[in-house]
């Protein structure tokens, strides 16, 4: 995912270069954490279970080999997508950029792993919202 121009100064200048050897180098262009291959196709069902051409067989969301196959019924809703990786901050700090503080994850990933921090940010921006609304409009009507 592309740095926006307002969070630029945030990252080193050799970004690209390490985000690279992260993805490409270290992970072998797959998600760290569920084993999707970077840009290839894949048949996806709606709970994150996948088929891995390559082993050939279905893994769940977390990357794990399924005993059995899923139900037909299931396959049905089956749907295609093509996983991109992404080089993430684990603790959401974009000052750590060491190796063990950096992640290759799918979109799928980096969104399960961000979402307490997505939360937290929503609620900040309702609050930051509600305060302005009764600085300038007042309060808010009780009914």
């Amino acid at each position: 995912m592309p740095i926006r121009p307002e969070h630029r100064h945030f990252y080193p200048i050799d970004w690209v270069q390490l985000s690279d050897a992260i993805r490409f180098g270290r992970a072998g262009g797959r998600c760290e954490a569920c084993g999707r291959p970077h840009g290839q196709v894949i048949v996806c069902l709606e709970e994150g279970t996948w088929f891995d051409t390559e082993a050939g067989h279905w893994r769940s969301g977390r990357g794990r080999m399924l005993r059995r196959p899923p139900e037909l019924e299931a396959l049905t809703r089956a749907r295609l997508t093509m996983p991109i990786l992404a080089t993430c901050h684990r603790a959401h700090d974009t000052s750590l950029n060491s190796g063990r503080d950096l992640a290759a994850w799918c979109q799928r990933c980096h969104l399960i792993h961000d979402r307490p921090e997505h939360l937290r940010r929503r609620r900040l921006t309702y609050l930051r919202r509600r305060a302005l609304g009764d600085l300038f409009l007042g309060p808010y009507p009780l009914s």
